[in-house]
């Protein structure tokens, strides 16, 4: 019976889950900014326990190497021709949530494997380096927020997350916090402004991300607090 919900709650795309239990602090975060893996070093080593398309390989990897906790983990990242709403999702894969320890769950990260604009579609891969990067840690940043959580806590937030755009928002900005906590904020950055600034974005994809998610504001405020002070007081003037 178990099993069963927990697949009806999958199906229904509950599981990008946020943090509002009191564990996730953005402050704390923010500025607990981790030292980057250096790029000089060989990225395969992030490849363990992952299956990467090889059309996205390299950046996967780069992106993997600002979260070391997650050099374990079971992350499957899997193209998909059409994701309802988005464009990558990151989930706990259900025959891992009640089947094994937290330490060996296993995830997904679903991509969209077009970025479809108003004219044409393009291969994710033809986007810009920072942009996808940012988006790829964006998703890994709800990896590093659901490690610690038990299975039942995990569909719990689901629910939440399904029924509740408030909740919602709070799972996205504790991945994003966990993003710039692990470095990466300026590649989150580079993401929100792509998709706000770009003119081929659908209109009801950009206002999704503006009444949802962090501006490009707020994440400058976790990496930078002054710099961010100045743009949020350039944008009310």
């Amino acid at each position: 019976m178990i099993y069963l919900i927990c697949n009806i709650i999958i199906s229904l795309n509950l599981l990008l889950i946020c943090n509002s239990d009191g564990r996730f602090n953005n402050n704390e975060l923010a500025t607990e900014t981790q030292t980057h893996f250096n790029s000089n070093q060989n990225l395969e080593k992030f490849a363990t326990n992952k299956v990467i398309p090889n059309e996205i390989r390299e950046l996967t990897l780069e992106a993997l190497s600002y979260f070391p906790d997650l050099i374990n983990t079971k992350i499957d990242f899997q193209f998909k021709n059409n994701i309802h709403g988005s464009v990558m999702q990151a989930q706990p894969k259900v025959g891992s949530l009640f089947m094994h320890s937290k330490e060996n769950r296993a995830y997904k990260i679903k991509i969209s494997r077009n970025l479809f604009l108003e004219d044409n579609p393009i291969p994710i891969e033809q986007l810009p380096d920072d942009v996808l990067l940012g988006w790829i840690g964006h998703e890994l940043g709800h990896i590093q927020d659901y490690i610690e959580r038990g299975s039942m806590n995990l569909l719990g937030f689901g629910v939440k997350y399904y029924l509740s755009n408030s909740f919602v928002t709070k799972a996205e900005i504790a991945a994003d916090s966990y993003a710039v906590a692990h470095g990466l904020g300026e590649k989150i950055i580079a993401t929100k402004n792509f998709v706000l600034n770009h003119d081929q974005i659908p209109l009801a994809y950009k206002q999704k991300i503006e009444a949802l998610y962090l501006s490009p504001g707020e994440i400058l405020s976790m990496v930078d607090p002054e710099l961010g002070e100045e743009n949020n007081t350039l944008e009310e003037e």
